[in-house]
């Protein structure tokens, strides 16, 4: 029932987007009308789902840049503006009020939990937080220097031959404990895989702890002694997975919706977000902002000289954390997280000379003509990384940390094409541009 009342919602609400206007295209001297969505906060597309059909083009847009892909309900940008709302709901609101968990469910659910409702879903967590002991063995099967990227994916992917009733078709009533199971795991088998790379035991969660806590319990703990959890580290984090929970058609979310569309399990979409977010022009940008730090530091500059270099087009240099290619204009999560940065740093009294020179780059950044101009100001990448430096998350777990953050956004992304009535396999065109029809020739008259 639930599932056809969200269908005929979605119908309705689609043949509402789809306007009365439409664009006039001419090729070879005929018109076509193709009709324009409206989006509900006034975005606007041309429907070209017919064009081939009808005209016996395709577009071509090369990396998507132009291409809706979807509508969806989920999360909304303006990159203009410098604004993100997850559900309707802006990002600094849920910033300062709620927690990661809550906001997953937000996410994947559409709305805020009640207290009933987030109990229940905080407890599928807890009871889905442990992983099936024979899943041990399969961390012993990777090297000691393995990414923990690669085995997240792996792992997640293996965790799914745990459960059978995954092999059936898509199940609503089945979703939410998949949701859950998905989510609490990721963090135990990235502890796990962290654990596994320093040659330590591991560590298993304890029921009592809410979800970012457990995680830290499980990185940091020795079963001789617990890791203290400061409450200002347990916030750092969960922010830092608040702030990751879902960014709209990224590559990594429009990688799980492709996955999606082909009725593959969560556990599979969920395995591929990870993959496509290895990526280090996607989940790498925090990794590479301390990557960079570290050779600023040995080259024995404070980072002024850097800056200089910055400015300079022949040096080559780039100044890693800063801009966006969505947002124009400063990112609403770097002004949310700086806050939390420089207080956590005041804390932790934590001396580095790697944030003594972020320090010099972001004041350099937001006062510098130079960046004002191009608009290149810290973003959530340049913060995050700090923060994990400072709470002593080890550089190649920084990308494993964007993939916990992100898995609802990945989730609530897959239930829209999964519950999707008109909902068909993502298939693209392209343009071939290779040889033409040629024969075959034989491997002796072959020169």
């Amino acid at each position: 029932m639930r599932l056809m009342m969200w269908q005929a919602a979605e119908q309705t609400r689609n043949q509402r987007l789809r306007m009365n206007k439409t664009a006039k295209l001419e090729i070879d001297g005929k018109v076509y009308e193709l009709p324009i969505v409206i989006g509900t906060e006034g975005e606007r597309a041309i429907d070209i789902s017919t064009l081939r059909r009808d005209t016996g083009y395709i577009t071509l847009d090369d990396g998507y840049a132009n291409t809706g892909s979807c509508l969806s309900r989920i999360t909304f940008i303006d990159g203009e503006k410098g604004i993100l709302r997850y559900r309707g709901i802006p990002i600094e609101d849920l910033a300062h009020n709620s927690t990661f968990v809550e906001v997953a469910y937000l996410i994947i659910y559409g709305e805020l939990p009640n207290q009933k409702q987030l109990k229940r879903f905080s407890d599928l967590l807890t009871q889905n937080e442990n992983l099936h002991e024979d899943m041990k063995f399969h961390f012993e099967g990777f090297p000691y220097n393995a990414h923990p990227m690669a085995i997240l994916s792996s792992m997640i992917n293996a965790s799914s031959c745990f459960y059978l009733d995954l092999r059936g078709p898509y199940d609503p009533k089945r979703f939410e404990v998949e949701a859950a199971r998905i989510i609490s795991q990721v963090r135990t088998i990235a502890a796990f895989s962290y654990r596994k790379s320093l040659g330590l035991p591991i560590i298993y969660p304890k029921p009592t702890n809410k979800y970012t806590a457990n995680f830290l319990h499980m990185m940091f703990s020795e079963p001789y002694q617990e890791y203290p959890l400061q409450p200002e580290v347990v916030r750092a984090l969960d922010l830092i997975f608040l702030l990751h929970a879902d960014h709209e058609q990224n590559c990594s979310t429009a990688t799980t919706r492709f996955i999606a569309s082909s009725q593959a399990n969560l556990f599979a979409c969920a395995a591929a977000g990870v993959c496509a977010l290895w990526g280090p022009l996607h989940g790498g940008a925090n990794q590479a902002v301390i990557e960079m730090l570290q050779q600023i530091l040995e080259t024995g500059d404070d980072g002024s000289k850097f800056i200089t270099e910055v400015k300079d087009k022949k040096s080559g240099k780039k100044l890693m954390g800063f801009g966006h290619r969505v947002y124009k204009h400063y990112d609403p999560r770097a002004k949310i997280i700086k806050q939390r940065c420089d207080q956590l740093l005041k804390v932790l009294h934590r001396e580095d000379p790697l944030l003594d020179i972020a320090k010099r780059l972001e004041q350099a950044a937001l006062n510098d003509s130079y960046f004002i101009e191009r608009k290149l100001y810290p973003n959530v990448d340049f913060y995050s990384g700090i923060i994990m430096r400072a709470i002593g998350i080890p550089l190649e777990m920084f990308t494993v940390i964007f993939a916990i953050g992100r898995m609802p956004g990945w989730i609530a992304n897959c239930r829209e094409i999964m519950e999707s009535s008109d909902s068909r396999i993502y298939r693209p065109r392209q343009i071939y541009m290779g040889q033409t029809e040629r024969p075959y020739v034989p491997i002796e008259e072959r020169t």
